[in-house]
């Protein structure tokens, strides 16, 4: 299956579920968040877990099989979405699976997720069972510099500390850090959503807190808003388009983009800070690897070892299958008003991968508040919302 065609299976399953969710309870302050059953009809083995999830579970299945939407669901559902409704056969295979991974985990690992799906299907719909030779005497792959692990034997050297004090320097130093109150950036995004072209990007941040990000796609806006407090997603073409994000991976990493947006204060935001991991590299550079929690999400975070200047970030979310990586590589540092910038970000998860680009950046700008409020979607024929069967 072509790699785009299946992005863009898994990206219009992703935007018809989210516009069947009903329109009751997101408004206001943070609220009971929806759980899959809620809104999605003939739910039997995922109950009880946020529609977020319950999406990002999806992603697992995807990333764990090298699946799209109609390796599940059939080919039918390509142009009915009522198809989606009816069982198949690996539907239900999955189901049983879910089963046995979690009574493995439950019975042999007391509940730690030791096994996933991914455990044995690494990317293949059918798990290897006979040793390859071919892996065991060739030279062996590149290591996943997201896979390192902090060694026992290892001294924390650098340590967490020295690490961070050493980006903020990078940077341009706390003290012009503490002078960047804000800022606008406008460029351009190309991603799956834009059908792999350039459209228009917009990028406002204070540093109280507060990030939004608007897409202007060929369909319309995608936006993703923090306030500081409360978070939301919005997409085009759907009849209810706004969602509120909860507490969790989803939010915990809108949050953790907001906060690196002004760094100052990253060793007061992070918790559990952890050093000592294994010399890796990412683009044949050597990388410095710290370990934290953001919130309630596992977080990496790859420094250059020559510039000090951040790289990487991985964030983990968890879901009822598995932990599900999210990775945002940043490059094209500027400097702007003394402090230096990341000019593109690259935003990696299991359904795609989009690249933001800035092409200006105006520092220390007054920014309408209404930017940072819930964002209103455009009118919609009224629907009377939906469930789909999963």
């Amino acid at each position: 299956m072509n790699v785009g065609l299946k992005r863009i299976l898994r990206a219009g399953l992703v935007c018809l579920l989210l516009s069947l969710l009903p329109a009751s309870g997101q408004t206001g302050g943070q609220q009971k968040p929806l759980m899959s059953e809620d809104v999605f009809k003939n739910i039997q083995v995922l109950k009880g877990i946020p529609v977020n999830q319950f999406m990002e579970t999806m992603g697992f299945f995807s990333a764990a099989l090298g699946y799209n939407c109609t390796n599940c669901h059939g080919t039918e559902v390509l142009g009915n979405w009522e198809k989606y409704a009816n069982d198949t056969s690996v539907k239900q295979t999955a189901r049983r699976m879910v089963l046995v991974v979690n009574t493995i985990n439950q019975s042999l690992f007391a509940g730690r997720e030791a096994v996933t799906c991914y455990t044995c299907h690494r990317g293949s719909p059918t798990p290897k069972v006979v040793p390859s030779l071919l892996e065991q005497y060739s030279e062996p792959p590149a290591d996943d510099p997201n896979e390192v692990e902090i060694s026992p034997r290892a001294p924390a050297t650098p340590t967490a500390d020295d690490t961070l004090n050493r980006y903020i320097q990078a940077l341009g130093g706390a003290q012009r850090l503490a002078g960047l109150t804000s800022f606008v950036g406008k460029g351009s995004y190309d991603g799956f959503d834009s059908y792999h072209g350039k459209v228009a990007l917009e990028v406002y941040a204070k540093n109280t807190g507060q990030r939004t990000v608007i897409v202007h796609t060929q369909n319309g806006d995608n936006v993703t808003v923090y306030d500081g407090r409360n978070a939301w997603i919005m997409g085009p073409d759907k009849p209810v388009s706004v969602l509120q994000l909860v507490p969790g991976g989803d939010m915990d990493g809108v949050k953790l983009d907001a906060d690196l947006a002004f760094p100052n204060g990253l060793k007061q935001i992070l918790t559990e800070l952890r050093a000592g991991f294994p010399t890796t590299t990412i683009n044949d550079r050597e990388v410095q690897v710290v370990q934290a929690m953001a919130g309630g999400s596992r977080v990496k975070l790859f420094f250059d070892k020559q510039t000090g200047l951040l790289t990487r970030v991985v964030r983990y979310s968890k879901t009822i299958v598995g932990p599900v990586p999210t990775q945002i590589d940043y490059s094209d540092y500027r400097e702007v008003a003394g402090v230096k910038m990341p000019f593109q970000w690259r935003l990696t998860w299991t359904d795609g991968q989009s690249m933001f680009s800035l092409d200006d950046l105006q520092p220390n700008v007054a920014i309408d508040p209404a930017k940072f409020a819930k964002p209103v979607a455009a009118e919609a024929p009224v629907v009377a919302p939906a469930k789909v069967a999963q």
